[in-house]
């Protein structure tokens, strides 16, 4: 259903650096480099994950009640990836472990990267 999740910053060199890094964790690369925007490729074929700088020129803000959730195969993964993101200085939203929502059971970690986007590992039960 989804192709790809792009969200803004506004220091494309910095979240480069920190999505290079993380990405790389996660098993995925740096798939195109379009100058304004980089795309990031996992290593499953699937939907793609980009940053860019915002095309209208202002500042690249977040989403109240947006959140992008990144796939991950098994709960360590979660916890481990989790932990990476923290290292490379993004803010913990959440640590990792299994969460119960409705009559969904499921592993989950929270983080806020260096432009304040919330996002999170996610393995559905």
């Amino acid at each position: 259903m989804i192709a790809f999740t792009m969200i803004g910053t506004n220091d494309l060199a910095k979240a480069a650096a920190f999505y290079d890094a993380l990405i790389a964790e996660m098993g995925g690369k740096r798939a195109v480099d379009l100058g304004d925007a980089i795309i990031y490729a996992g290593a499953d074929g699937g939907a793609l994950f980009a940053i860019t700088e915002p095309a209208d020129g202002n500042p690249a803000t977040v989403g109240n009640g947006t959140m992008v959730a990144l796939a991950a195969p098994d709960a360590e993964s979660v916890k481990r990836w989790h932990a990476k993101a923290l290292e490379l200085g993004a803010e913990n939203g959440g640590d990792a472990g299994e969460r119960t929502r409705g009559p969904l059971t499921f592993d989950a970690a929270y983080f806020r990267d260096l432009d304040g986007n919330k996002l999170n590992f996610f393995k559905l039960h």
